[in-house]
């Protein structure tokens, strides 16, 4: 249920509500917004998978996994950021800071997050909560599925700046990337394989 312009009686009744020193919703979005959250309705959906959205600016975000996009960059390490959202960028100025709040109560290893905390968690009660459609493989964390799902899929997403090869996981990519640089960043420790 959503209010239209017309509603004149709803119109009234928040007229009514101000004179009793209630505060009702100062714009219709602010309503409709209001109703969305006690009703679960999600009249945003995405044109790429069958997620929806209760709110616009969520679908926006959302967009970005699709796109690749990171239109915000860390003004420290210049690390891509998909979102602006203040809690996400407070989380990865933690990388900075050192600081690691969220403590697990198993084997002591700290986190900057909450939500990094709580993925952890999983590698100790082996709970696998994403699981694949097509092969019904289950994964730790959701980004390991969507890498996962590249499998059935052939989708690339990750391409060369050099050459403009394409990989459908970025550790392949930054493997690859060595191919132009000549890096070599796992060195042998024992001198008696010289030849290799």
């Amino acid at each position: 249920m959503y209010v239209t312009r017309n509603s004149e009686a709803l119109l009234i009744t928040a007229h009514t509500l101000t004179h009793r020193g209630e505060k009702p919703f100062t714009t219709l979005g602010g309503l409709n917004k209001h109703i969305r959250k006690h009703s679960g309705g999600k009249p945003f959906p995405c044109t790429v998978c069958d997620k929806k959205f209760n709110k616009s600016d969520h679908l926006k975000t959302h967009m970005e996994t699709h796109t690749g996009e990171k239109p915000f960059q860390c003004t420290v390490c210049e690390k891509k950021i998909t979102t602006s959202s203040v809690l996400k960028i407070q989380v990865h100025m933690k990388t900075h800071t050192g600081k690691k709040p969220f403590s697990c109560s198993l084997c002591d290893k700290k986190f900057a997050s909450s939500s990094s905390l709580c993925k952890h968690m999983r590698t100790h009660t082996g709970e696998k909560p994403f699981s694949c459609n097509v092969c019904e493989r289950t994964f730790i964390q959701h980004a390991h599925l969507k890498a996962h799902m590249r499998t059935h899929t052939g989708e690339k997403t990750f391409s060369c700046s050099v050459c403009e090869k394409r990989f459908t996981q970025s550790g392949h990519l930054s493997t690859h990337v060595r191919t132009h640089t000549g890096e070599k960043p796992f060195p042998c420790t024992d001198g008696s394989f010289e030849g290799y």
